[in-house]
């Protein structure tokens, strides 16, 4: 009997051991599960408290997330940040996807245009960890692929997508993590390469040829003709009949589109600089740099490619119709902006392993605007 009696004790404090045990686990696995909408406020504020406390220790990490809407695709930079206390913030890693087309592409079926951005935001997910996701930016900024749709077009891409754009405008001076930082900041909408290479063909922007209508330039190989498609109207184009130098005829041509467009300034020549984008593969796929590191040239040395290409084009197109082009157009932009002959440029498509692009920058914005809102 009292051994059935201690057998029962120890079945029953077994039991209560089990169950305790059990409450516990329950009660832990709770507390650290990532909220959901369903959670009860008391939760809330808890998780709320114990998310702060994982951003402010003396290494926080935190991310960043940032939407490219080009004209040829749309790509993703998922930007990843260390912090130690009162320091500037750290990159520490980047994420990167791209997919084709253009959200601009979709312009005539928006529906479409979600699927793309849908994919980008899974991979998104899974970079970043769940508990972050509402401490994390994400915004998404279009080049002018999407600004050069009618704007009611436009508007349906960027409804559809749900997600909030910044108005694009000048920055002069503004602070961020503890810094002062002055940028000038000016989008020339119109005279990007490709739209610049519309206005040198001679034709307007959003407006399609008449029947049997082309495009003669000067900056082209007299002998070439061909089919070209911007912003989703095809052109006829052709090189103009030879006559006086390709350089000099393309250089005039370009200089009548840059005259009184742009806003010189004389502090530039006093300036360290970087150029990256087109500037960097014209001038790699003219052995100005290598392909792969990159470089340091001068406006001259653009010129002095522009010259040569030029001329080489007067008798044969080559593999790029468009190469003599856009070289005299770099030069003569870069001149227009102010900026001297001998003045030096670091070209370059990655700084420190990052690829380098206005996403990062914007990112860093973004991420100093969402601190100083919870603090």
């Amino acid at each position: 009997m009292e051994a059935m009696k201690i057998s029962k004790l120890f079945y029953g404090l077994g039991i209560f051991a089990c169950v305790a045990i059990y409450v516990v686990y329950i009660k832990w696995h709770l507390d650290s599960k990532p909220i959901s909408g369903t959670t009860e406020c008391a939760t809330e504020s808890r998780r709320d408290k114990l998310d702060h406390q994982t951003l402010t220790t003396d290494h926080s990490v935190f991310y960043g997330i940032m939407f490219d809407a080009g004209s040829t695709g749309t790509r993703i930079h998922i930007f990843k940040f260390t912090q130690k206390s009162k320091e500037t913030p750290r990159l520490t890693h980047e994420t990167f996807k791209a997919l084709k087309p253009g959200l601009s592409a979709y312009a005539d079926d928006v529906d479409k245009s979600a699927q793309g951005i849908q994919e980008l935001l899974e991979v998104a997910k899974d970079e970043v960890p769940m508990e972050l996701w509402k401490f994390t930016p994400l915004v998404l900024k279009a080049t002018a692929g999407l600004r050069l749709l009618p704007g009611d077009k436009a508007q349906k891409l960027l409804d559809k997508i749900t997600l909030r754009t910044s108005p694009a405008g000048h920055i002069t001076s503004f602070q961020m993590f503890n810094n002062t930082y002055k940028l000038y900041s000016y989008s020339y909408l119109g005279l990007g390469l490709m739209s610049a290479r519309l206005a040198i063909l001679g034709g307007i922007e959003g407006q399609a040829l008449k029947e049997g209508e082309e495009l003669i330039s000067p900056c082209l190989s007299p002998s070439f003709q061909c089919e070209w498609e911007h912003a989703e109207i095809v052109y006829r184009i052709k090189g103009q009949k030879a006559g006086e130098p390709l350089y000099e005829s393309c250089a005039s041509k370009v200089a009548e589109l840059l005259y009184k467009k742009v806003h010189k300034t004389e502090v530039v020549k006093d300036l360290d600089f970087y150029a990256f984008s087109y500037y960097y593969d014209c001038a790699a796929e003219v052995g100005l740099i290598d392909k792969e590191r990159g470089g340091t040239l001068t406006i001259n040395d653009f010129e002095i490619a522009a010259k040569y290409v030029c001329k080489t084009m007067e008798v044969k197109p080559g593999d790029n119709p468009f190469l003599c082009m856009d070289l005299t157009y770099i030069s003569l932009l870069l001149q227009e902006l102010g900026f001297p002959k001998s003045q030096a440029f670091q070209l370059a498509q990655k700084i420190d392993n990052v690829e380098t692009s206005w996403a990062l920058g914007a990112t860093f914005h973004y991420l100093d605007s969402l601190h100083r809102l919870q603090y």
